[in-house]
């Protein structure tokens, strides 16, 4: 008779979360075993990636030991990581591949999102495809294959191009959503936009998208587990019915890809981990998750905290006020205390600021060991 699912406590969800997501080890130490940033960026599909610096140090805090922010930026100037509007909106940062990838899934469904944004700015057809024209001629004239943003706006400017309040924004996020460009290698501290290859939308791609989306599915469960479908669907801002039925039929297919566990009486997905690089370095839901976590710095807007709709289990609203104090949208670096979002952090605390704020009742160890974690942060 068939076992039912792994039951965990929220504290034994949020340890295995945080191992999912490449944050820490069985052993307490940091980071996915012998990843490179390639490796850590291609298991978890995309980070988000609005703050760039933030988002290269999500990338570099879950490689292997040793990473520095310059490998990371590397990986972006040889072409292997890219940053794109993938989902949602927003641009993460992701591998060429899964820019493709992603895109087929979530682009058509963006353009159409947005359209009420470039009719009320005066950005219809014809004025985004004149956008296209001259940045593609270019991107392709230039000696590396790389504009700056400032560059290709005074581009559209002298062409006629509307670029006035945030035209210019609108039209590079249009051409990223279409399959145009992309964020790619460093010039200086800035990136540079590239042309992309063999992303544009209708273009036809190595992988079907729904075979696509099982595939990012399983991923989503390995680098973020225990999540749900419904966490899954937001994610990637897709209709939560198609989502369902691809776990479905990659549950059915492979059964032994994404098992369930429960967590407080809620159904929850881990994905095991695949052939490749770090096979097997994420423990399954059996594993013990008796030992504390301790604390972790993550950077701002990073995946634990964003990679999820219901984010109950790693933080409540007084915790969540102080990583997200504002209205405008923009999350703190987050100290993490086994698992649970505790306060926030900062990584160059002006004169007579405090370098941490963590939520009342705190203990002393634990503001301790947060002060251990900052003074030992590596990554500027």
């Amino acid at each position: 008779m068939p076992s039912g699912p792994t039951e965990l406590s929220p504290v034994a969800a949020r340890r295995l979360r945080l191992r999912t997501q490449g944050l820490t080890l069985p052993d307490g130490g940091a980071g996915t075993p012998d990843l490179s940033p390639v490796d850590v960026v291609r298991r978890m599909v995309a980070l988000q990636g609005q703050d760039l610096p933030a988002v290269l140090r999500a990338i570099a805090v879950r490689s292997r030991q040793g990473t520095t922010l310059d490998d990371v930026r590397a990986a972006f100037d040889a072409g292997e990581l890219v940053r794109g509007w993938t989902q949602r909106g927003t641009l993460f940062a992701t591998t060429p591949d899964d820019l493709a990838a992603l895109l087929s899934l979530t682009g058509e469904r963006m353009l159409r999102a947005g359209r009420r944004v470039r009719e009320t700015e005066g950005l219809d057809g014809d004025v985004v495809a004149r956008a296209e024209a001259v940045a593609r001629e270019a991107l392709r004239a230039s000696p590396d294959g790389g504009i700056a943003r400032t560059a290709m706006i005074d581009l559209w400017q002298q062409a006629g191009v509307p670029i006035e309040g945030q035209r210019g924004y609108h039209l590079i996020a249009t051409l990223g959503v279409q399959g145009v460009l992309h964020w790619g290698p460093f010039a200086g501290a800035q990136q540079q936009l590239v042309e992309t290859q063999g992303a544009a939308l209708g273009e036809v791609l190595a992988e079907e998208p729904h075979t696509a989306l099982r595939r990012i599915a399983r991923s989503y469960f390995t680098s973020r587990g225990p999540a749900t479908t419904e966490d899954l669907a937001w994610w990637l801002g897709l209709p939560k019915v198609p989502v369902r039925t691809a776990v479905a039929e990659l549950r059915a297919e492979q059964p032994e890809a994404v098992v369930e566990v429960v967590v407080d009486g809620k159904v929850m997905l881990v994905g095991q981990e695949p052939d490749g690089p770090g096979a097997g370095s994420v423990p399954g839901p059996g594993t013990d998750l008796d030992t504390p976590s301790g604390v972790v710095l993550a950077p701002g807007f990073d995946e634990f905290v964003l990679g999820y709709q219901d984010r109950e289990l790693v933080a409540d609203a007084e915790a969540m006020r102080t990583v997200v104090p504002f209205i405008n949208g923009i999350f703190r670096p987050a100290v993490l205390l086994d698992g649970r979002v505790v306060g926030t952090w900062r990584r160059a605390p002006k004169s007579g600021e405090a370098p941490f704020e963590l939520v009342p009742g705190i203990q002393p160890d634990a503001r301790a060991a947060v002060e251990a974690a900052l003074a030992g942060w590596h990554l500027g």
